[in-house]
């Protein structure tokens, strides 16, 4: 491999500097507070927050609510990857399995819960079809509803992935030795998948632990320790060391999850050589695993068809004439385009700098011989467990008074750091397939390490770029968690507002200002995916 050069330390240094200023130091400064005291640093803000029982009460409904739903979201992401990967179903039904499964992610979680409420309250959409309610919307159902919807699709696509390196020659072989239908199920399928399918429940665990969007909406008096945070940072009093305490106490499913994620590496299969084929046909698995997917499919997509519905109506559900006024009215809102040209800002300024950033450290950390490269896999590890709203207090503690507080830039940066683990794993994984002898080739031709990666490197990895951009545009779009505790009213985005919209009931601006959101999100992923297909080519 080629040597050292004085650039690659400059750019090094500089991530180093970036990280260590907007991650590990906003996290120190949180463990600071969360033990500071009238009479100096003690303990005695954990034993006040563990004597409160609403804390103890929310932290046991969060812990409750997040492994059933992870338990949920792990079965039916295994179903619809098994579907597309193990049965005959016709490859464009698949195809459209494997499209629709992620449009949740393209809308905000917050989104989720008012969609839930028009749907399934006393007179909500599918309740009016049905005739009668289905279940309680506010608390633990509504709760595990949206939780399931906003993890299914990363859980999805983890399963998804790890499929795709699974040897299907083997559990034709097992049927052909005699074993029957549930020994070679769970011999040739579950048990090489048993990695992936621990990090999918790890996961969902995490992000539903993790998420305020959803109890912002139909929690009710079902208190999760996300919400509880809220409350205590932003509350008529607010309590920053309070706030510090929960924030910390937030981490610790994160960091167990780590742990758990790290051992069930150990149960991952890993195969020579994968033979590419199709499984015989059987009626019984394609018609009913089809049927099944087709129902997880629909049932999750009808709960946001109230979405396309509500704001075209004149007084959904009462008055069903058609009209355009509610979207009208946003658009000639100048504070309601104010904040949509916000986050349209602030995403691309994000995907621009974010994209630089994690292509830069995987560069670093794959191609070359920098002896604390490795650097970059521990911030990317933390990245992956630090949740949005602790990232965020983070920032609010540390840049509280400071020129950066509430503007534009430190939500961005707050979105880098907090985004940065997949798009930084994608060009991690794209960089280490290329041909190692590139930059020495390019050495010997007299070029700098710079001209070598703007002339080889990069555009043989452009579609990854592209990806990487994609990435980090539609998660900005959609956040709340990591900037909730950071935006002002001249900084606020449309996830920001809709939890403002929510507080004078205004649904239609609601639903308007999140299809915005759909439509902008899926017209990035439609131009970027055209994009990928033309740089492969």
């Amino acid at each position: 491999m080629h040597s050292v050069k004085p650039e690659m330390r400059i750019v090094f240094t500089l991530l180093l500097l970036l990280f260590a200023g907007f991650l590990f130091l906003p996290l120190i400064v949180l463990l600071i507070r969360s033990f500071e005291t009238d009479q100096g640093f003690a303990f005695a803000n954990y034993v006040s927050v563990w004597k409160e029982r609403d804390m103890l009460g929310a932290t046991w409904n969060s812990i409750k609510v997040s492994a059933v739903t992870a338990v949920l979201t792990t079965v039916l992401g295994f179903i619809l990857a098994y579907s597309i990967h193990c049965t005959n179903i016709s490859r464009p039904i698949k195809g459209v399995l494997r499209t629709v499964i992620i449009v949740p992610m393209l809308l905000p979680t917050i989104t989720y819960g008012f969609a839930i409420m028009y749907s399934f309250g006393n007179q909500g959409l599918i309740t009016k079809l049905i005739g009668r309610n289905l279940f309680e919307i506010y608390g633990f159902n509504g709760l595990l509803t949206g939780y399931v919807i906003y993890t299914l699709p990363p859980a999805f696509l983890l399963i998804h992935n790890a499929f795709g390196y699974i040897d299907k020659k083997f559990i034709i072989v097992s049927r052909l030795m005699g074993d029957g239908t549930a020994r070679s199920f769970l011999n040739t399928v579950v048990r090489p998948l048993a990695g992936a399918l621990g990090g999918a429940f790890v996961l969902s665990f995490i992000l539903s632990f993790t998420d305020f969007g959803i109890p912002a909406s139909v929690g009710g008096t079902y208190s999760v320790i996300a919400a509880q945070l809220y409350q205590v940072m932003l509350g008529s009093i607010p309590d920053f060391n309070q706030g510090a305490v929960i924030a910390v106490l937030m981490l610790v499913p994160a960091v167990f999850g780590i742990w758990l994620l790290q051992y069930l590496e150990k149960l991952n299969y890993h195969y020579d050589k994968i033979t590419r084929m199709e499984l015989p046909r059987h009626r019984v698995r394609d018609t009913g695993f089809g049927i099944v997917s087709t129902l997880i499919v629909l049932s999750m997509l009808s709960i946001f068809a109230v979405m396309f519905i509500a704001p075209f109506m004149n007084s959904f559900p009462y008055d069903l004439s058609f009209t355009f006024k509610h979207v009208k009215s946003v658009l000639e809102s100048s504070d309601l385009t104010g904040v949509y040209k916000n986050s349209l800002w602030t995403s691309l300024l994000t995907s621009l700098f974010g994209t630089l950033t994690a292509y830069g450290a995987a560069l670093l950390n794959v191609r070359t011989r920098l002896r604390a490269r490795g650097a970059t896999d521990i911030v990317s590890m933390m990245t992956n467990t630090v949740p949005g709203m602790v990232l965020g207090i983070s920032y609010l503690l540390l840049f509280n008074g400071s020129s950066l507080k509430s503007t534009f830039a430190i939500i961005v940066l707050c979105n880098i750091v907090h985004l940065f683990t997949t798009p930084y794993l994608m060009a991690k994984n794209s960089l280490s397939k290329m041909n190692p002898s590139w930059e020495t080739t390019g050495e010997l031709l007299g070029d700098s390490w710079f001209k070598t990666v703007y002339r080889v490197i990069l555009p043989n990895s452009a579609s990854t770029v592209i990806e990487m951009f994609s990435c980090y545009f539609i998660n900005s779009m959609v956040t709340i968690s990591g900037i909730i505790f950071l935006v002002s009213a001249q900084t606020s985005v449309v996830a920001s507002k809709i939890k403002e919209l929510q507080h004078f009931a205004k649904f239609n601006e609601i639903f308007v200002l999140s299809l915005l959101i759909f439509f902008t999100n899926l017209l990035i992923k439609v131009i970027c995916d055209v994009m990928q297909r033309r740089a492969a080519r």
